[in-house]
């Protein structure tokens, strides 16, 4: 009872202000990767009240080798074995942070890799962290995306529909493509890169299955 009249609470902002659309619960991410990674194209991720819509994500999933989970459980990776619906975050490279949404069950290493936003809240805050002012080079790419928004290790594990996070579902249907993921040498042949068709915003442009 506890939890679910603080689910309530928390949708109150948003069912207050008929620009926002409702935000997006544990329940939403506990299940198949593929699944969400689609249906987030279009949803608005904030941090802290400063983020944009979705345009470009991939899957990972502990099956295929370019997952972080497919050797198994570590410090590092923790988060991601953990249950659907918080946040996976780690350095890439010893450079930049990136982003991932948690999905599937607890045990279950799965999540989606938030890749790229089309600004639309704070994008004074974004453009001072990213020293740019063009809106399509604040987020086009999971590092760009996590320095705009302020996201660091220490936002690892938290959950996605409790501050300083939320994930509001989207408000319209969208057109989703898929094609193989960038930026990595193993299971580089799979289509599990989705964005959203015709958008500015991606880090690169989408090669299409």
């Amino acid at each position: 009872m506890r939890r679910r009249l603080e689910d309530m609470a928390a949708l109150l902002p948003c069912l207050s202000n008929p620009g926002w659309s409702m935000q997006l619960a544990g329940d939403f991410f506990a299940r198949d990767v593929h699944d969400v990674a689609r249906e987030v194209i279009g949803a608005t991720l904030l941090v802290d009240g400063v983020g944009g819509t979705i345009v470009e994500v991939e899957a990972y999933d502990q099956t295929e080798p370019a997952s972080h989970g497919f050797r198994g459980l570590t410090e590092r990776n923790a988060a991601m074995f953990g249950p659907g619906g918080h946040a996976y975050v780690y350095r890439s490279y010893g450079i930049h942070w990136c982003l991932n949404l948690v999905t599937g069950q607890e045990g279950r290493a799965s999540a989606v890799l938030v890749r790229a936003l089309e600004p639309t809240h704070g994008l004074g805050e974004m453009r001072h962290r990213r020293g740019v002012d063009d809106p399509r080079l604040l987020c086009s790419g999971p590092g760009r995306l996590c320095q705009a928004l302020g996201v660091t290790r220490e936002q690892d594990s938290l959950p996605l529909d409790r501050p300083p996070f939320s994930v509001l579902a989207r408000a319209r249907e969208v057109r989703v493509v898929s094609g193989p993921r960038i930026g990595i040498t193993r299971a580089a042949d799979l289509p599990w890169r989705y964005a959203l068709e015709g958008s500015p915003f991606l880090s690169r442009p989408l090669r299409t299955t």
